[in-house]
């Protein structure tokens, strides 16, 4: 009689095992559904081009001129579309490219992890096959700051003027644990479990990768759908976001480069400031540091100058595309001057 509950218990642990593989199964067929469906609502912006050993880049091209801007988004999904608000305005006076790194959105994954090296390597060949030709302005935002001085590091011959949108500062965690008593870097291990789980059609079902309803549309309906392809790519970069600071701090002389810094200047509402464990007091203070940090970046050039850009937030390119656009536009007229 003892026998009967242990045969009773190893069926139903069977049967749950069971279960589960069913929904795993279930879950990763439609994951792939899902992902073909992305891919053909939205097709590639501009098309993919071989950057060797298999893989493709997304880059997308636009208008005629010289010298070419090439614009670098930040640590997030959006790739090319970070820069959907000011790309035909740009492209109306000069050659400008607009691309998404390896992993995140269009662009096929590398197998090798995420440095700066990779990362430069990877647009300056995507841009040769493209049939693009310096000399750039390069324009980085956020993280892509440092990913722009890393490509001009690269290629110092070719890259002849910069923008950094509301650029990282390499100094900027050490200053803002000096202000908040706690490491404000981003945590990689969510965004890693993200993508262990990428297959399963888990990361669709999480309240994850909205996007806020005053960005431009064509973010709002493109970029959710792209988050599970994503967020390996977007993994790699976060593990490495502190070795990529700790390298930009090599990458500050920047010659006689003409360059604007703009910084977004509108308070944080109280609900970022209270999910980052923060005070409003803390929150000033961040933003005062960060506009001292920008004022030290337009020094790394001896033509250089910083704009603070009061009713924006992080996303200076979306809620004042005007100020990027003009910016971008100051630096290829001060290139083209010098070429003239």
């Amino acid at each position: 009689m003892s026998s009967h509950p242990a045969r009773w218990l190893k069926r139903a642990a069977v049967g749950i095992a069971a279960l589960g593989a069913i929904a795993l199964l279930s879950g990763a067929g439609y994951e792939q559904l899902m992902r073909r469906r992305a891919l053909r609502a939205h097709p590639v912006p501009g098309r993919l081009v071989d950057v060797g050993a298999g893989r493709r880049i997304q880059m997308d091209c636009r208008g005629a001129g010289s010298p070419t801007v090439v614009l670098e988004s930040g640590l997030d999904n959006l790739g090319s579309l970070s820069w959907v608000a000011v790309h035909d305005s740009l492209a109306l006076t000069t050659r400008a490219c607009a691309y998404s790194r390896a992993g995140v959105m269009w662009s096929d994954a590398s197998p090798a992890p995420f440095d700066l090296t990779s990362m430069a390597g990877d647009l300056h060949r995507a841009l040769a096959a493209a049939g693009e030709s310096a000399p750039w302005v390069v324009v980085g935002h956020s993280i892509g700051g440092p990913y722009v001085m890393s490509f001009t590091h690269a290629y110092p011959s070719e890259v002849k003027g910069l923008v950094l949108v509301d650029a990282s500062h390499p100094d900027q965690f050490a200053r803002f644990h000096d202000i908040a008593g706690k490491s404000l870097a981003p945590p990689p291990g969510e965004v890693k479990l993200g993508a262990a789980l990428a297959w399963t059609g888990l990361v669709r079902l999480l309240p994850v990768g909205a996007t806020p309803e005053s960005w431009p549309a064509e973010t709002r309906r493109v970029s959710p759908p792209f988050l599970p392809l994503s967020v390996a790519g977007l993994a790699k970069e976060t593990e490495a976001v502190l070795a990529t600071l700790a390298a930009a701090r090599e990458m500050r002389q920047l010659g006689d480069r003409p360059m604007v810094v703009l910084t977004a200047g509108q308070e944080q509402p109280m609900a970022s400031l209270h999910a980052m464990g923060l005070t409003r007091e803390q929150g000033t203070r961040l933003r005062s540091a960060t506009r001292g940090m920008h004022d030290d970046q337009a020094t790394w050039t001896r033509r250089g100058r910083h704009e603070l850009v009061p009713d924006a937030t992080h996303y200076i390119q979306f809620d004042r595309p005007d100020v990027v656009i003009r910016a971008t536009r100051e630096v290829v007229d001060a290139v083209r001057a010098t070429m003239r």
